[in-house]
């Protein structure tokens, strides 16, 4: 697999009256094409903190975050203390998948794709009906969002998030509000979106039970990362 990115001694520290908070204390690791990660670990343990820094949306106070440029062989470094150049990145490269759905309650579920597509300049309405059959919600397209399950409208949010094809999609506790039995519709239908359109995906969680949907588990304790393995499984298999 081709590097995707790379993060080396990265730290994110914040001056508190207390003192300097090492919420990122020189984190390094490298991401492939393909790859689906979770960062595990406790809350405060920095990986939503890590997460902010992967899609630009917080600077790094120190260290080296690059990404493949699709300008040229290599990789450029990252924007960071520039929200314009920050947002220009995110817009070009990252998708994210929100743990309370952020859906546009007035829209129907296929309105939410189809402005996203306008919005990335690439509306499409067949790619965004496939989008939601990916994710089982064909039969759902003219409803809205407050007539459809929290589980339901999760698998909209992926497919929202999928519809301008995003290098890297990125989420944070996104089954947090959800019981174990649509955690796992949704993740398996996660699994599956990101890999027919070839997406590289990590996703923040404290539930150890998501493991069984990563290829990957990063865990990160006090800003340092404490573990980095391979799982050997795939379970949309």
């Amino acid at each position: 697999m081709n590097k995707l990115l790379k993060m080396e001694g990265l730290e994110r520290h914040y001056e508190t009256p207390a003192g300097v908070v090492k919420a990122l204390d020189g984190v390094s690791f490298e991401i492939h094409e393909g790859e689906r990660v979770i960062l595990l670990g406790p809350s405060g343990s920095g990986k939503t903190t890590l997460l902010n820094c992967l899609s630009a949306l917080d600077s790094p106070t120190g260290g080296a975050y690059t990404f493949m440029s699709t300008e040229k062989e290599g990789f450029d470094a990252v924007p960071r203390n520039n929200s314009e150049k920050m947002t220009s990145f995110r817009r070009e490269n990252i998708g994210y998948v929100f743990q309370f759905f952020n859906l546009l309650q007035d829209l129907t579920v296929l309105e939410n794709i189809l402005l996203i597509q306008e919005l990335a300049g690439k509306k499409d309405p067949a790619r965004a009906k496939e989008l939601l059959k990916l994710v089982g919600l064909e039969a759902e397209v003219d409803r809205f969002p407050g007539e459809i399950s929290g589980g339901q409208q999760q698998r909209v949010a992926i497919a929202r998030s999928i519809a301008k094809r995003p290098t890297l999609l990125l989420g944070d506790e996104l089954t947090g509000n959800l019981d174990t039995e649509t955690s796992n519709k949704v993740m398996e239908a996660l699994v599956s979106a990101c890999k027919q359109e070839n997406i590289t995906s990590v996703f923040v969680t404290h539930d150890e039970g998501l493991v069984k949907y990563a290829t990957r588990v990063i865990r990160i304790d006090s800003g340092k990362i404490v573990s980095d393995e391979q799982t050997n499984n795939d379970s949309s298999e």
